[in-house]
């Protein structure tokens, strides 16, 4: 039990969308069993065998809006996973429970009678009501013995907004009913709202989540181990597809492990595991992790890279279909063939590694043939446009076929599988050698770091001239060189004084050396001498943020678009560090000047000497050596040396709050209220005043609202407490206005308020708590 919960507390902190009304409960009897013809009060409760599930009425504090529901009995606060009548609640306090002489489940409003049934009547002669200790809520024949017998009904047939393990998502392919989620209308209605999570069954089946019957995001096609995602430590999936029948659950590999898988209301698909150690929800994995997964994004016949810029590219042998909108980032009209097919003639293939298969719903697929037979048998087809293994175990087996156009592909730097192509034989060769040269770069790039020589960077940097020097920092002096090819290199030199020591260095180049992202600097490679260490990075002509955004002049150059850009892509790069990268990175010193702006202005985080890296599950830590800067740190860390993703979320709102109001948390102070930038940013909001932080910039009432979101976004981000914080991907989809936007509470470091109004500090020494000392920390 141990063991699992040092497992379990390293998990990240709990989604703060989810669930944020508390269901309330009355004092009540336990019940375990309910057999046929009894009646279960409102005051009853069923509880399950080990006690883990509880069955019975609730309410969202409004006692003429009853439910009967099943949730977890000794978690606080209660979470609900499945409500029997969601759509039509008891309208008193008069509800009641009733298992008929025909094995039916009934609920009875006193006034109105039935208004909810199980709708499974069979002739039985007795039967009993059992919460089982899976969560699942049976009707069961009295008189069986059996622990695998065939239930008369059960609630996993009919699930919400939650799987539980054991629970299957169905499709029946002969009949056509599915079995599938659905979220939640809002909070405090479980009515079924707009959004489905399902197994779509057309063509070869896969995961879904539609808005209506929109696709939002594509979860994948099944390839022997998972939905195209990571392999799970903690779960066991299971996939199984029969002439009659598909169906998908997943198992915990140890009962001590308790875990959901919830679509929330607005339609982003969680795993959350209980963590003892925290006594929290926390959130393991959250769909979706990017752009590249907005279903079709990228339009048909491309793909999308995230670590590229733009993210979407046409694929060989095909050209945009609306050159100019391309251009523009309007990606929809998808890319055509360059050259048509020529089946009589022969064409080939082009193969693609690492990739998110395509869209499934129009393709075809036979288990029993060999890859060579698969090409075979695409190439018979006329209209076969791409094959693929249809499962990855062991070397691979199956065969999946599409037809026509390719939607919905995207590349993985490390997960993934080979897709093959058709292309036309005379234009294959020429593409051929321009993949190859292109592959070899991008395993060029997964190298680790080069290691110069230091009589290299002497020369590149005339000897570390003055004139050559960019800047300082806590670790020490950068300067640009120019290498003999021609090649414009930053130089971070680390002092012999500097708090940063080779741990530091050792830590960075670890890092960097592995991260491969449009928005983070890329290292170029290392030196080592003696006592001299180096990093050596890709050079920045446009210098860091905060040298624009500080300067009244500087400032002006940077106009409300670029500047919600370049809080977009700092949103990217923190994603990837945080979701998508190999390993999972927690950056702890975020912050304006740690942002470089190459030649288009566009952002790269740097200085990943304080980053830490987790792998698999992990996501937070403590320590007693707390560094960082004052003004980005989180209360929980400045305070308590504990650390998660939650953290570098507050720093990115206080760098989103920098960058809309053009001040400096650490430095300002409001004259009137003797505020930090954070507490004003708050007062301004709480007043609806949201105005008045922005910069001194001309803007338009068009971008006002957008710049309107992005401060919302970021007090959302710096809250006191780390579990209402967002995520990072749901911080980027926030800013892209494709999320409604919950209320923000009071942010860290603030003075504080009485009676709902800001208490005015008498001094100015409310200002300066962001730089109060602590005796463990070293901060710089």
């Amino acid at each position: 039990m141990e063991n699992h919960n040092k497992v379990l507390m390293l998990m990240v902190f709990t989604f703060f969308f989810c669930f944020m009304a508390m269901p309330t409960y009355s004092k009540h009897k336990t019940l375990t069993t309910i057999a046929s013809n009894q009646f279960m009060q409102y005051s009853d409760t069923l509880v399950s065998g080990d006690g883990l599930f509880e069955a019975g009425f609730f309410n969202f504090r409004d006692p003429l809006r009853q439910y009967f529901g099943i949730w977890y009995k000794n978690i606080s606060p209660r979470t609900i996973v499945w409500v029997a009548n969601r759509n039509t609640p008891v309208q008193n306090s008069t509800a009641m429970l009733k298992l008929n002489g025909q094995g039916t489940l009934v609920i009875v409003d006193g006034s109105k009678g039935v208004i909810w049934s199980s709708n499974s009547s069979r002739i039985v002669g007795k039967s009993v009501l059992q919460l089982l200790d899976s969560g699942n809520l049976v009707v069961k024949d009295a008189n069986s013995s059996s622990e695998d017998e065939e239930f008369l009904w059960e609630s996993f047939d009919y699930p919400g907004d939650t799987l539980l393990a054991g629970m299957k998502l169905k499709s029946n392919l002969v009949t056509g009913p599915y079995r599938y989620l659905t979220s939640w209308r809002t909070s405090e209605d479980p009515a079924v709202g707009e959004f489905s999570y399902r197994i779509d069954t057309h063509g070869f089946p896969q995961q879904v989540i539609a808005k209506g019957t929109t696709i939002m995001y594509r979860g994948g096609s099944w390839n022997g181990y998972e939905f195209w995602q990571r392999i799970n430590r903690v779960l066991n999936y299971s996939f199984v597809i029969t002439d009659k029948e598909v169906t998908y659950q997943y198992q915990t590999w140890t009962n001590f492990i308790i875990t959901r898988f919830v679509l929330d209301t607005y339609g982003t698909p969680q795993r959350f595991i209980w963590s003892d150690w925290t006594q929290n929800w926390e959130a393991t994995a959250t769909r979706p992790i990017d752009q590249c997964e907005e279903y079709a994004c990228c339009g048909i016949n491309s793909n999308c890279n995230i670590n590229e810029s733009p993210i979407c590219e046409c694929l060989e042998g095909f050209t945009p279909k609306f050159q100019s909108k391309w251009k523009s980032s309007d990606w929809s009209g998808g890319c055509l063939r360059r050259t048509k097919l020529n089946c009589l003639n022969g064409d080939g293939f082009l193969k693609y590694t690492n990739m998110k298969l395509p869209d499934t719903s129009a393709s075809w697929y036979d288990k029993s043939l060999s890859l060579q037979e698969c090409k075979t048998t695409c190439l018979k087809n006329c209209n076969c446009t791409a094959y693929a293994n249809l499962d990855i175990r062991d070397g691979g087996s199956g065969c999946l076929l599409w037809f026509d156009n390719i939607l919905d592909m995207r590349k993985h730097r490390d997960q993934g599988q080979d897709i093959y192509i058709r292309l036309a034989s005379s234009e294959l060769g020429h593409i051929k050698k321009l993949f190859h040269w292109k592959q070899k770069k991008e395993n060029e790039d997964d190298d680790l770091a080069t290691i110069f020589d230091f009589s290299t960077i002497t020369n590149a940097t005339n000897n570390f001239s003055i004139r050559n020097k960019l800047g300082e920092g806590g670790f020490g002096p950068v300067y640009k060189g120019i290498m003999i090819d021609g090649q414009e290199i930053a130089v971070k030199r680390l002092s012999k004084t500097s708090g940063q020591g080779i741990e530091e260095f050792k830590n960075e180049v670890k890092l960097m050396a592995t991260l491969q992202h449009r928005n983070l600097v890329k290292l170029l490679g290392c030196s080592i001498q003696q006592d001299e260490k180096m990093l050596i990075y890709e050079f920045m002509p446009n210098r860091s943020l905060d040298f624009f955004i500080f300067d009244a002049m500087r400032s002006k150059l940077l106009d409300w678009t670029k500047r919600l850009e370049i809080i977009n892509g700092i949103a990217r790069g923190l994603l990837y560090l945080h979701q998508d990268s190999t390993l999972r990175i927690i950056h702890r010193d975020l912050k304006t000047s740690n942002i470089l702006l190459d030649i288009d202005m566009i952002p790269k985080i740097s200085d990943f000497g304080l980053a830490r890296s987790f792998m698999g599950d992990q996501a937070e830590a403590n320590t007693n050596r707390v560094m960082g800067t004052y003004g980005y740190m989180p209360p929980e860390y400045a305070v308590h040396g504990s650390f998660s993703i939650k953290s570098d979320v507050f720093s990115f709102g206080v760098v989103v709050l920098e960058i809309i109001s053009g001040r400096k948390n650490r430095g300002f102070c409001d004259p009137l209220h003797h505020l930090n930038l954070l507490g004003y940013a708050w007062r301004l909001w709480i007043e609806e005043r949201a105005k008045e932080l922005i910069a001194d910039i001309s803007y338009d009432e068009a971008i006002c609202s957008d710049i309107i979101r992005f401060i919302h976004v970021g007090l959302l981000c710096v809250q006191q407490k780390a579990e209402n914080r967002p995520n990072m991907s749901s911080v980027v989809f926030m800013l892209k206005g494709e999320k409604l936007l919950p209320t923000p509470s009071e942010p860290g470091f603030y003075a504080g308020r009485d009676n709902n109004t800001i208490r005015t500090a008498s001094s100015s020494k409310v200002c300066s708590i962001n730089e109060a000392s602590v005796s463990l920390l070293e901060a710089r």
